[in-house]
């Protein structure tokens, strides 16, 4: 399967300098649990990293840090790990399985970002892979029964 498939198609981005206020803020808006990081140059689109909501949670609320006070700059994750949307989905499982990560930035051949291959993005596509095989088997076993009839009894040679 490939990525360009099942990923989202939206990059929503915030400022380094912008509160973690902001950015969960962003984040509920956009129905988003991360947002790509850029510089605060104005017409900025070059990402410099990622904030997830994970970050948020593990590195402020949980030390009892308003969020206010702290910008994105300080708690994202520096960089991004990309994947081009012509890869294979399990070539996205190894990078995010060797990165230890549930998000890749989505790049066209020019290396131009064109959206987020989520953790769960990847599960729902597996998910319906799986039903489609399910399907098939139990499509199989109802032609079976009208072609042979049920077998009700097991019989012991």
């Amino acid at each position: 399967m490939n990525v360009s498939r099942i990923y989202t198609r939206s990059l929503i981005a915030a400022q380094r300098s912008n509160s973690l206020q902001k950015a969960a803020s962003l984040m509920r808006t956009h129905h988003v649990g991360a947002l790509l990081v850029t510089d605060d140059e104005p017409n900025s689109d070059r990402a410099i990293g990622i904030v997830t909501d994970r970050d948020l949670v593990v590195q402020v609320i949980a030390d009892g840090i308003s969020p206010e006070k702290r910008t994105i700059g300080e708690v994202m994750t520096p960089g991004i790990s990309t994947i081009t949307e012509t890869s294979d989905v399990h070539e996205a499982i190894e990078v995010m399985r060797s990165d230890g990560i549930r998000r890749l930035a989505v790049a066209d051949e020019h290396g131009t970002l064109l959206g987020v291959l989520s953790f769960d993005d990847v599960i729902d596509a597996i998910a319906v892979e799986l039903s489609g095989l399910a399907d098939s088997i139990r499509s199989e076993r109802e032609r079976e029964i009208c072609e042979r009839g049920t077998f009700t009894s097991l019989t012991r040679h």
